[in-house]
């Protein structure tokens, strides 16, 4: 659905997108089986509504998908990861849902459908379904050698998983979050699960930020959790964005993926490249906004974000959107080649 600039659904969906309000029935309790979904993919063309331009600054628009779904678990995905670039991917849910699925492109390299998606609700340790969504409240992903580390919000928590898509048991180990618990705000937690490129000073240990937990100047709570430099850091706030996820990028930049919401405007996203050099314990990490985009353009409540190189070498930003399952919202996924020169 598209919505007028300015017009009164568009602020509805915008406060809905802001808040995380959820319209979806609670999930029955019972065994928590893997539910296939057939997904039904529309192709979007353009990013910018009614105009054919491709190039944003130095990102290139490659296409999207708006995905829909009968199965009425499927909606709400805040993160995204690939396990084999722009094809096989994980991804939760912050219902309290993994998912799983196929990334299709055509003959062109854009993407044209998902393939053999399913979802599967998160247990506990006796493998029971966890109805309760503040205690499932997923956000934040980052997957390494067949582990899923997920951060939570609300019962703020880093927590790390097996991946096995037809059977995902519950957490075999939680980590130390570095950033005192009294810091995070309840519904402001761990957005950002990524790790550090495995080259530069991190040597690939994880990095957290919190959507919007300030300090007190202002800025938002994060934190080197593994590798040689562990330790607390701060991003720098930029305007009235809030952060929903991230990813390090092959010269060791961390791309944050942002957003805005005011009844003015509406919802707003926007890509920022966070200079590698400043994530460093005590540091405030700051850098260049590359993207901004308003409701004139193919977005909704943007929460996913990843990076990974195509076939013949283009580095690819994927993002994906959190419907809140809303009949308000759309779940979107768009795709941009990222240009480094």
């Amino acid at each position: 659905m598209i919505f007028s600039r300015g017009g009164f659904w568009q602020k509805l969906l915008a406060a809905i997108a802001l808040f995380g309000i959820s319209l979806a029935p609670a999930v029955a309790a019972g065994p928590a089986s893997v539910e296939p979904a057939e997904i039904s993919a529309r192709p979007i063309t353009q990013f910018r509504i009614g105009d054919d331009e491709k190039q944003f600054g130095p990102l290139e628009f490659v296409g999207g998908l708006e995905m829909t779904s009968p199965t009425r678990d499927f909606g709400a995905l805040s993160a995204l990861r690939f396990l084999k670039p722009g094809s096989d991917f994980i991804g939760v849910a912050d219902t309290g849902f993994w998912f799983f699925g196929t990334l299709v492109h055509d003959a062109e390299k854009r993407p044209s459908g998902i393939q053999n998606f399913r979802m599967q609700q998160m247990v506990d340790a006796a493998g029971q379904p966890i109805d309760e969504k503040w205690a499932v409240d997923a956000e934040g992903l980052a997957v390494k050698d067949g582990i899923a580390t997920v951060g939570f919000e609300r019962d703020h928590r880093i927590a790390e998983f097996k991946i096995d898509p037809d059977d995902m048991k519950a957490p075999f180990r939680q980590l130390d979050f570095l950033i005192p618990a009294w810091e995070l705000r309840r519904n402001r937690g761990f957005e950002t699960v990524t790790r550090a490129n495995p080259n530069g000073q991190h040597a690939g240990g994880l990095v957290v930020v919190s959507e919007k937990s300030l300090d007190k100047t202002g800025n938002i709570f994060a934190a080197i959790i593994e590798g040689p430099r562990k330790g607390v850091f701060t991003v720098k706030r930029n305007g009235d964005f809030d952060i929903t996820d991230g990813a390090f990028l092959p010269d060791g930049d961390l791309l944050l993926l942002e957003r805005s919401f005011s009844m003015a405007g509406g919802v707003k996203m926007r890509l920022r490249r966070i200079y590698g050099e400043s994530v460093e314990k005590g540091a405030v990490a700051d850098g260049p906004v590359l993207l901004e985009a308003d409701m004139g353009y193919q977005i909704d409540n943007m929460e996913a974000l990843d990076v990974w190189t195509r076939d013949d070498g283009a580095l690819i930003v994927s993002l994906m959107s959190d419907d809140n399952h809303s009949i308000l919202q759309r779940n979107l996924y768009l795709e941009f080649v990222l240009h480094e020169d």
